[in-house]
């Protein structure tokens, strides 16, 4: 990563180290640690900085071992943590996020939770010290308090979609044992919308790698209000299809992106300069550490394949087999996405197994998985859509989209799919087909009627790769177009929230999953936070 984009990323990071330093720094005659206003002008760089510990809590709110990536793709249909002959079992928590039989005492609801309102109470604490003159911003002021506030909104965007009923807390100044009260999901919605609408007016409307990984530009605002206007009907029972168009008219008629040509550029090591991504979470091996996806799903001796300077960890997450057989042969996405078939080193050589039955034998990843609870080592395709470099580290350097274009395009087509306009929404997915149909152009047009189809997904509890009693995807309203939504984001972190709103996510069953219940579609309030707060309020079912 040789780009501004990627300084700014570091000065960020930088940020957060020398707050953690400045905060351990004790001088007996004076304190340095203190800003004096009187003594302190910020350039832009400093801003940057003064901003950094706002942004960085995105990493490990995301994609921390028990982030909100976990919790949205391995209770879904798409892939699955199942056990391994050498582990992946642990205290039974991957095993409860497949089977919906998660608790209040889950880590990870309760690592959701605790990230998304460290990354608020920065927020909070830094539009204090700004509006208090302790920063004296004088330059771009206005701008810097409507990231901020987009910011926030961004980690209650996340803590209304995953619990719904959560305290809204916008002050930092607060009294001590203060104790914030609930409100309800449509409050929280509410208070997303309007720090988004009023904020976006005094955002710059300039894309570069000077807004690169912040939400300084209208564009990745709107992509965010865009997202929240989509799943407005569950959050609040009433929809918003029109305003979220708006939304993501408004991203389109900026110009400041496009598709990439090869949907595998998105996902480079080297990806901060994609033309497609609207807002990523930036990573790096050194500087910004956390995004392990490589080290989860791949087995050690992978190690040899991209000469890893560390050895992988047993194949954890992997491709759910019924899920995998809805691509189409002829989609580039089947084999970008997924690690597949016979695995060898980097000098060509092939790799066989070392764990149980398949010791001695070709490791070779197969579409197959008898259940939750055993599997092979070669059982299920494995998660390959981030490039994983040669000489590659246990960090990768790749940026996480959370936000990109294909996703605006994508959002739209929904809408306009469910407001009747079938045709205009079937154009836009055939816009985003078209590249991962190279070999058979004609297969990436759809038409309106095809959107209008069940899913081909075949629902069902499946022991030994065998799926009995068979539910199917045809009764599924629109279920194309969440098959659509699956082949395009698999493993983005998308998923969960695509089936709550298909009405899939508690009704349908898949490998060792059976529903459990529909107040499922949200997660508990962590059971050390109503300990702690009487003010709170358990989510029903829990």
């Amino acid at each position: 990563m040789k780009t501004i984009a990627k300084s700014l990323r570091v000065s960020l990071l930088a940020a957060t180290t020398l707050s953690l330093l400045n905060a351990c720094t004790k001088l007996d005659d004076e304190s340095y640690n203190q800003i004096v206003t009187s003594q302190f002008t910020p350039t832009s760089q400093d801003l940057l900085a003064l901003v950094g510990p706002a942004y960085s809590t995105w990493r490990p709110l995301y994609l921390e071992f028990n982030g909100v990536y976990r919790i949205n793709e391995t209770s879904t249909d798409a892939t699955v943590t199942p056990a391994r002959p050498n582990g992946w079992v642990d205290d039974g928590s991957y095993r409860r996020l497949h089977e919906h039989k998660w608790t209040a005492l889950d880590a990870t609801p309760r690592d959701a939770w605790t990230q998304s309102y460290a990354g608020i109470t920065n927020c909070n604490r830094v539009l204090y010290q700004i509006e208090a003159g302790q920063i004296p911003v004088t330059a771009g002021k206005e701008q810097l308090i409507a990231e901020l506030r987009v910011l926030r909104a961004s980690y209650y965007y996340i803590l209304c979609d995953l619990f719904g009923n959560v305290p809204v807390v916008d002050k930092f100044d607060v009294p001590a044992g203060f104790l914030p009260t609930q409100s309800t999901r449509k409050q929280v919605y509410d208070f997303v919308v309007k720090e988004i609408t009023e904020s976006i007016p005094a955002l710059t409307d300039v894309a570069d790698a000077t807004t690169y990984g912040r939400f300084s530009n209208k564009w990745a605002a709107q992509a965010l209000l865009a997202k929240v206007y989509l799943n407005a009907q569950v959050y609040t029972g009433q929809a918003e299809w029109v305003k979220c168009i708006a939304a993501c008219d408004a991203v389109i008629n900026s110009g400041k992106y496009s598709l990439e040509a090869i949907q595998a550029s998105v996902f480079r090591t080297q990806n901060e300069g994609s033309k497609e991504i609207i807002f990523a979470i930036p990573f790096d091996e050194v500087y910004a550490q956390g995004f392990r996806i490589h080290m989860q799903t791949l087995q050690p001796q992978n190690q040899q394949t991209y000469n890893a300077q560390g050895s992988m960890w047993g194949g954890g997450i992997c491709a759910i087999p019924q899920f995998i057989s809805t691509y189409d042969p002829d989609d580039t996405r089947l084999k970008q996405n997924w690690i597949q078939g016979q695995q060898y080193s980097s000098s060509g050589a092939p790799l066989v197994g070392v764990f149980g039955a398949t010791t001695g034998k070709p490791l070779a990843f197969t579409n197959t998985l008898p259940g939750i609870d055993n599997s092979l080592e070669t059982d299920g395709f494995r998660v390959g859509k981030f490039e994983i470099k040669q000489g590659v580290r246990v960090d990768l350097s790749n940026d996480f989209p959370l936000f990109r274009y294909a996703d605006i395009l994508m959002m739209k087509a929904e809408s306009q799919l469910r407001l009747g306009q079938s045709g205009p929404a079937a154009a836009l997915v055939t816009q985003v087909r078209q590249r991962n149909f190279i070999n058979n152009p004609s297969k990436a047009t759809v038409t309106g009627a095809d959107l209008l189809k069940g899913s081909t997904y075949q629902y069902g509890p499946a022991r030994n790769n065998v799926v009995s009693p068979v539910e199917g995807g045809a009764d599924i309203q629109y279920g194309r177009f969440l098959d659509e939504l699956g082949w395009e984001f698999t493993a983005e972190g998308h998923r969960r929230q695509d089936m709550i709103r298909f009405g899939v996510y508690t009704k349908k069953s898949w490998l060792s999953h059976v529903p459990n219940g529909d107040y499922r579609t949200l997660m508990p309030i962590p059971q050390n936070v109503l300990n702690t707060n009487a003010n709170l309020k358990q989510n029903p079912g829990y």
